[in-house]
């Protein structure tokens, strides 16, 4: 059987996302997680990166490393195939309210779906408050411009285990 050939999307923009909203404004404020739709849901992504980086538990506690996935652009911190993720990369993982819950927390602490879920307001340096993608990066919250390593460099992750504040 021939191996189909995987398909690299085309490179997107960050602030792409937040053109055409359809959205109401603030919707996070008066909305919990469970109502929103699919539109607002991919837009509380602040667009950090962290999300693709690899983690180890060890003894109930996750631990961030600075691999990232193979398909991940720390130019833009998007997914290079970002419509595809679940059929291509096995242990990818869906946000959803169940990994949002999942103890211990593998997301980072300014990930805006657990900051919601857990009462806490947006950050003021999230798109959605600033309508800007990029002040994600201005904020230095995100993977861009941090040592990082792709997956496919790595022989032992416990190597690459890094404490940032902001994981």
């Amino acid at each position: 059987m021939a191996e189909k050939k995987l398909k690299i999307e085309r490179p997107r923009s960050a602030q792409s996302r937040f053109k055409n909203l359809s959205v109401e404004p603030e919707f996070w404020k008066h909305k919990s997680l469970e109502e929103m739709n699919k539109e607002e849901w991919e837009l509380l992504c602040d667009g950090c990166g962290k999300c693709c980086l690899n983690k180890l538990e060890y003894k109930k506690k996750i631990y961030f490393t600075n691999a990232h996935c193979r398909f991940f652009n720390p130019k833009n911190c998007l997914c290079k195939i970002y419509e595809h993720r679940f059929e291509v990369v096995k242990d990818c993982r869906n946000i959803d309210l169940k990994a949002i819950r999942e103890k211990p927390r593998w997301l980072p602490k300014t990930c805006a779906y657990w900051l919601l879920d857990n009462g806490y307001d947006l950050p003021s340096w999230h798109p959605l408050i600033t309508g800007k993608a990029s002040s994600v990066f201005e904020a230095g919250v995100s993977l861009k411009n941090r040592p990082l390593v792709s997956e496919t460099e790595v022989e032992d992750y416990e190597d690459y285990i890094v404490d940032w504040q902001d994981l």
